[in-house]
């Protein structure tokens, strides 16, 4: 439900950010932490819910933890020229498990992908096996990963 009236106050900022950083966060320490009741927080939380601000509770996986060493960023140039669409080529993409995001942009490129890869052998044999070998794909441009500066979500907003 997505109100343009709804409204978010310093308080609901904070107990996103407490979310954010640990979802599993009992609500009696985010009251804590935010010096309100537990019942606050509740009726809090379930009503950015129902507004549409929070999408959930998620579990964060570290893909290094993982293996996975390499992220990049894929811009992918689909044919205009091609007979299949947009959609099908992202549903090719969709079924190649490395590619974490797909963002259908403006500009160069048509797609912008992310990819985590064991290394950047991986990512060379993912790119040329699995994405360039789709038909409709003109182009690809890659852009490694060297680190992450900051991933701040959305809380700080």
């Amino acid at each position: 439900m997505s109100n343009s009236n709804f409204h978010i106050d310093t308080l609901d900022k904070r107990i996103m950010t407490l979310l954010l950083q640990d979802a599993r966060m009992p609500f009696v320490e985010v009251a804590r932490r935010c010096r309100v009741s537990g019942a606050a927080v509740h009726q809090r939380v379930a009503r950015l819910t129902e507004a549409g601000v929070i999408d959930g509770s998620h579990f964060k996986l570290s893909p290094k933890a993982m293996g996975y060493m390499t992220c990049a960023f894929i811009g992918i140039q689909v044919n205009l020229n091609s007979t299949s669409t947009h959609n099908e080529v992202f549903r090719k993409i969709e079924q190649i498990p490395e590619i974490v995001e797909c963002h259908h942009i403006s500009g160069k490129y048509s797609l912008l992908v992310k990819i985590y890869t064991f290394n950047n052998e991986h990512l060379k044999q993912i790119i040329v096996e699995r994405i360039q070998s789709i038909p409709e794909i003109s182009f690809t441009e890659t852009f490694i990963s060297l680190e992450l500066g900051f991933d701040r979500g959305l809380a700080v907003l």
